[in-house]
């Protein structure tokens, strides 16, 4: 074998030893298992008027966007959605990208000027410290959710460009961020505010505009907005909210939205049906948040370690990697699906299941998969 193959067989059978081999599961499209892994908040991935509209749009335009937005890439369709949720998150306007991965990219490298100091929470999504990590900008990590050491990092470097960037709720535990206060801090220092709202927009907030809307902040000159299409909008591609100078700065200079291929209009047609639907469904965010409350209260009674859930997203914690694996190999053997997060997913050293609410779940086999989550710990 080649010296790099055998390099990489070491690797993993370092990571094996540590519980941390990684396995793909394929599914069908009648898959039945109970789903409390995956993100479609809201129930609208399979939603009739959802697939409805991708699968006219599918007919109209053709399976891809067939070229970048600049080239053959933008349609009516994706300007109809950047209006539309412009519109919905109270900003200036809004860019499309084919992932929120790409999205957080581009935000984050469009906000760097020579000598910009980026402030990460120590929780952030691995997008984000990538983002930061490629754009050259120096980065200090602070303490999660603590807009004290955001104040002291800001205060350490005087006069010099910065932005803070951390995500509303936690994609690991789910908690919420101190918005109002981290915004406190950063106007009293000049710096901007990047949010990514991926698992707030459609979930909290007014008409479920976000995080970001739900703190009075939506609009500011100095708040950028990022979010993924994927979650409660059970679509795909990413958006960067903002004011329109910043969109105008990504449409000409970046990299991660000029030179990559569009998002399919099937999804984008898809995503603008399901974001009217998430705007008007206050009554399914107020069934996400009762069951939300329900998993809690049952998992703690079950004497389970469990977070406190902002959104649709809670943690479990387990004892190590193996035993995280284990237990949601149970779960999935009796047909539901959880989550399960170790390092280097995590931020700190804890493995966890993570369970995520979605409201399209029949709320007897909700309830049923409760308790079986509580029987295979």
């Amino acid at each position: 074998m080649s010296g790099w193959l055998a390099a990489l067989d070491r690797r993993a059978a370092l990571r094996a030893k540590a519980g941390l081999t990684r396995r793909l599961r394929p599914r069908a499209g009648t898959d039945s298992v109970v789903d409390l892994a995956g993100n479609d908040y809201l129930g609208l991935a399979r939603h009739p008027t959802v697939t409805a509209a991708a699968g006219a749009a599918l007919t109209g335009y053709g399976l891809g966007a067939t070229g970048s937005r600049l080239v053959r890439g933008s349609t009516d369709l994706h300007a109809i959605l950047e209006s539309t949720l412009a519109d919905w998150l109270g900003t200036g306007a809004a860019l499309v990208y084919s992932s929120g991965y790409l999205a957080n990219l581009g935000a984050i490298r469009a906000l760097v000027r020579p000598r910009t100091l980026l402030v990460c929470d120590a929780h952030n999504h691995a997008s984000l410290i990538d983002g930061a990590r490629l754009s050259g900008a120096q980065t200090v990590v602070t303490a999660h959710a603590d807009p004290a050491a955001v104040d002291a990092a800001l205060a350490a470097a005087p006069g010099r460009p910065a932005v803070v960037v951390t995500e509303s709720v936690f994609s690991v535990d789910g908690d919420l961020a101190p918005l109002p206060d981290l915004y406190t801090v950063t106007s009293r220092h000049g710096a901007l505010l990047l949010v990514d709202d991926a698992h707030a927009l459609g979930v909290t907030g007014p008409a479920g505009a976000g995080a970001v809307a739900a703190a009075g902040l939506a609009g500011r000159p100095d708040v950028v907005v990022t979010a993924t299409l994927s979650k409660a909008l059970g679509g795909a591609g990413g958006v960067v909210a903002g004011p329109e100078p910043l969109i105008r700065h990504l449409v000409d200079t970046g990299r991660t939205f000029v030179y990559d291929t569009a998002l399919p209009p099937a999804v984008a047609a898809g995503v603008l049906a399901a974001a009217r639907l998430a705007r008007a469904g206050d009554d399914l965010r107020a069934e996400l948040a009762d069951r939300a409350t329900t998993a809690v209260r049952r998992l703690r009674a079950a004497g389970l370690a469990v977070s406190d859930p902002a959104g649709g997203v809670l943690s479990i914690t387990a004892p190590g990697p193996e035993a995280a694996v284990a237990w949601a190999a149970a779960c999935l053997d009796r047909d539901v699906a959880v989550g399960c997060f170790r390092p280097p997913s995590t931020p700190d050293t804890r493995s966890r299941l993570r369970l995520t609410v979605n409201t399209g779940v029949p709320r007897a086999d909700f309830d049923r998969a409760l308790d079986i989550v509580v029987e295979c710990a």
